[in-house]
């Protein structure tokens, strides 16, 4: 079932997500409607407090990536059917020297701005299975891993951007909000749950 994605604004955006066990209700369900919700987007990650669920649990297929020319051979490889379920995920370490790329979030439609962030990253974290597994990953992998990671702890792409930045998309967060927003997929937004 493809589920509405919750709109910048929404406080579920902002919330630390709780840890998980697999007696956790309609787990399978939740992760079969979110990969629906992200594919239907045109997503690469999804993350739960993003259909509005303040679990620690984010999922990934980096496939889209795979046809950019802008990547060697070896990367587009690699990034060709890397599917994963992220599950209690915990950022052991993040190593190398920050590299830039032009990031976008669906709770954020529209607005793409340049992120730095460390090129490798340490995860320990654990799939369906709930096996507690330890893996590096590099590359444009780690850094969509980064980006949803971000969202099970409550931070936002647009929190990791330059103050004068932030000024200038403050109208486009600020439509967001009110759901003055048109995008290819369904939404929820903070100002329809007011009731305006």
């Amino acid at each position: 079932m493809i589920l509405p994605i919750v709109g910048y604004g929404d406080p579920v955006l902002r919330k630390v997500c709780e840890v998980i066990t697999p007696e956790y209700p309609n787990l399978k369900e939740i992760l079969a409607n979110m990969y629906e919700t992200m594919y239907n987007a045109y997503g690469v990650g999804l993350a739960a407090p993003q259909v509005g669920i303040a679990i620690r649990l984010f999922v990934i297929d980096t496939t889209p990536f795979s046809d950019d020319e802008d990547y060697s051979t070896e990367e587009q490889n690699k990034l060709k059917g890397f599917k994963k379920t992220f599950i209690n995920a915990r950022i052991v370490k993040e190593e190398g020297e920050e590299w830039s790329f032009n990031e976008g979030c669906l709770s954020i439609p529209d607005v793409r701005e340049d992120v730095y962030r460390k090129p490798t990253v340490t995860i320990e974290y654990c799939e369906e299975d709930f096996v507690v597994k330890t893996e590096v990953f590099d590359g444009l992998i780690a850094r969509v891993i980064q980006h949803e990671y971000d969202h099970i702890e409550g931070v936002l792409f647009t929190d990791k951007i330059s103050s004068l930045k932030k000024r200038l998309i403050q109208k486009k967060l600020k439509n967001i909000t009110e759901g003055k927003t048109f995008q290819d997929y369904k939404m929820k937004f903070v100002a329809a749950k007011k009731g305006r």
